[in-house]
């Protein structure tokens, strides 16, 4: 079994963003909008802007108070579309119950949305014609070919089926040529369906859901789960200590693909502003 060190492809995804950045002098812009003082979200605007900071890019933080209105922010969303400074637009999920997610992501333009969460770049990634993908499942694609692994032809899983990691981790494998079965809570028979996956992809939020018994002899399994065991320690969806001696490689928590969520942020920052400038 060998560790697929997320922290170190992150690293070099993020070395290589800052070079291009430098040697073409480019001027790039990412706002970053919070609402309200969740506290991890709190955490993920700052290792945002640090990372930003590493590769040059400039961060334009908004934070609201917990009781501004959707109206508010759609207009900070409004104004950050017409600001010629700012590439790319961020607005930390979850938001206040007042707030509609869908009608703010739906608001920021297309050519700004950096999450790849608005129908129009939903559409492109399902279609293949796409200019930015959703970090995640992106970050999931590099630590994939990291281990040299040939996805095509391959037999994948992915556990999960939300928009934002399981539907569009699919269509990434599909396009690679992959034979995808997604499955979630209403799969019967997951433990057979899993036990056949070359690549074995865990996105349903549940500490230790993956047991041995799922897991091809093997098999490439990579952990999205961020979740927190009875100690209260962080851990995946995967149970890692009986998982890693049956895998050839496996991502684990932390340090698989948390670092990546944000590489691929930087990633599609620096294309939109590459986009914006033809």
């Amino acid at each position: 079994m060998t560790l697929i060190d997320g922290k170190a492809v992150s690293a070099a995804v993020k070395e290589r963003i800052k070079k291009e950045i430098e040697e073409k002098g480019l001027k790039i812009g990412l706002a970053v909008v919070i609402v309200g003082n969740d506290q991890a979200s709190r955490v993920y605007v700052n290792n945002k802007k640090k990372a930003c900071e590493f590769c040059g890019i400039t961060s334009y933080e908004y934070a609201l108070p917990e009781e501004s209105t959707e109206e508010q922010l759609l207009k900070l969303v409004d104004k950050l579309n017409e600001d010629g400074r700012v590439n790319g637009i961020l607005v930390q999920l979850p938001l206040p119950k007042q707030i509609d997610e869908k009608k703010i992501i739906e608001r920021i333009s297309p050519e700004k949305d950096v999450d790849a969460f608005n129908a129009v770049n939903v559409g492109k990634i399902m279609i293949g014609n796409y200019s930015f993908l959703p970090c995640t499942p992106a970050g999931v694609m590099e630590l994939i070919k990291s281990t040299g692994t040939e996805i095509s032809g391959k037999e994948c899983v992915v556990i999960g089926r939300s928009n934002i990691v399981g539907k569009p981790m699919a269509m990434l494998l599909l396009h690679e040529s992959a034979t995808v079965t997604i499955c979630h809570s209403k799969t019967s028979n997951l433990k057979d369906v899993c036990s056949r996956a070359d690549i074995l992809v865990s996105a349903v939020g549940k500490a230790g859901f993956v047991t041995a018994d799922m897991v091809k002899e093997g098999a490439v399994v990579i952990d999205v789960g961020m979740n927190r065991n009875s100690e209260g320690k962080l851990c995946g969806d995967v149970d890692f200590d009986n998982v890693k001696d049956k895998c050839s490689f496996i991502t684990p928590v932390p340090g698989g693909v948390g670092p990546m969520t944000i590489a691929m942020l930087m990633e599609n920052t620096l294309r939109a502003g590459k986009l914006q400038s033809l």
